[in-house]
């Protein structure tokens, strides 16, 4: 009897098995590329084993997606094809990503677009979405599960959102390739509690303790790993030089031919062999990069205020930061680094609150607890942004004592 899978071996998960039509998707070039693009693109060079590519990722959410299937299939409520929609969405939800992951949605979202856009157009344009029709598989309907967008919303959630699988793998993962200790989470017992009222993705009241753990992981994660500030002086000289060479290079048009072609190797040669003179300054922060010649932070400050947050304009800093200290502008970065304490939901809205089932004599009742009731999750609700003002070395003093002039009575 022929085997009709593969068993591919991940340090995160021990064994991810593969099914031979999920394999003709993942041998395909267009999903191959996503090794190529790394998970927290700068990050390496502060955790240098933080390596990891979107490629691994994307089966660890393919994996995990299946196992809140099977939980949900035990108690009756998903059937054999969802689970199938599942791991074809969690395999496919981060084809649409960009070089530098999300450096390059810092560059795009300027166009009005994002990678689930470029995602969307991938699987249903090109030989991706084929394949799945070829195998009996609906690519609309997968497409709208991979990013949020079907009419059954427990089905985006288990993708996207407080209680997803796309969380849960990056969270384990990130936290195993950078050392950081702060991601131990427990995602079997939240997996296996998953439930499902009124159309929305439920927990059970007796995995609330690990929903809290989690959510306090990824706050603690934002903090010492994707917002660090060293990692966010090399990330600032990536978003800088993929700005001043999208004009020559077009990375941020809208060609799904040549998007696919976009790597974090790819982007770096195009810069550093371009002979354009209008891209010397992008040439030199692309070798200053590679070469961990990084940006200095001069200034930094975490703000809380919602109201504050919205007020920032990033450019007019720059533009009084280089008055008051008299260094060119263009040698001067504002970094406001922003995002929900909390996931968004798949409709991209600050999610509110979480459906608990408890069970009493064997009958399932159902409580939505606004998310301010629980006591670790309230305190870190809401939005985290931190201002950081970054500038080379040679100019450290001068805009160190402008920033803290100007910005020093930020509240």
């Amino acid at each position: 009897m022929k085997k009709n899978y593969l068993d591919i071996i991940d340090p995160i998960h021990d064994f991810i098995r593969v099914y031979d039509h999920e394999l003709e998707i993942i041998d395909n070039p267009i999903f191959q590329r996503l090794r190529r693009i790394k998970q927290l693109s700068g990050a390496h060079l502060t955790y240098p084993a933080a390596q990891h590519t979107r490629f691994e990722h994307s089966l660890g959410v393919m994996h995990i997606a299946s196992q809140a299937g099977h939980a949900l299939k035990e108690k009756g409520i998903l059937k054999s094809d969802d689970i199938e929609t599942l791991r074809l969405a969690g395999l496919l939800h981060d084809i649409g990503h960009g070089p530098f992951s999300h450096l390059f949605e810092e560059i795009i979202q300027q166009k009005k677009i994002s990678h689930e856009d470029f995602g969307k157009a991938i699987i249903l344009e090109l030989e991706i979405g084929d394949t799945l029709s070829k195998n009996g598989f609906d690519k609309k309907f997968i497409t709208k599960v991979a990013f949020g967008e079907s009419k059954y919303q427990y089905l985006n959630e288990i993708i996207s959102g407080a209680l997803s699988a796309d969380m849960m793998d990056y969270l384990l993962r990130d936290g195993y390739f950078t050392g950081a200790e702060h991601a131990k989470i427990d995602h079997k017992r939240l997996t296996q509690s998953l439930e499902v009222h009124k159309k929305k993705l439920a927990l059970e009241r007796s995995a609330l303790y690990s929903f809290e753990s989690m959510m306090h992981s990824r706050y603690q994660m934002f903090k010492a790993v994707y917002f660090h500030k060293t990692v966010r002086a090399a990330e600032v000289m990536l978003i800088e030089a993929l700005r001043l060479s999208d004009d020559e290079f077009g990375f941020t048009s809208f060609n799904i031919n040549e998007f696919v072609k976009l790597t974090d190797e790819y982007v770096l040669f195009m810069i550093l062999s371009s002979k354009s003179s209008k891209l010397k300054k992008a040439r030199q922060l692309v070798e200053d990069y590679q070469n961990r010649k990084l940006l200095k932070c001069v200034y930094e400050r975490i703000l809380t205020s919602k109201t504050l947050l919205e007020q920032i304009k990033t450019n007019e800093i720059r533009y009084s930061l280089s008055k008051k200290s008299k260094v060119d502008e263009n040698e001067i970065f504002v970094d406001s680094s922003v995002t929900p304490s909390i996931p968004f939901s798949p409709s991209k809205k600050e999610s509110k609150q979480i459906i608990l089932i408890t069970y009493e004599n064997g009958n399932a009742q159902a409580q939505e607890l606004p998310i301010s009731k629980i006591p670790i999750v309230s305190a870190i609700s809401g939005f985290m942004n931190i201002l950081r003002v970054y500038t080379p070395k040679k100019n450290r003093k001068k805009v160190e004592i402008a920033a803290k002039s100007i910005l020093g009575d930020l509240k």
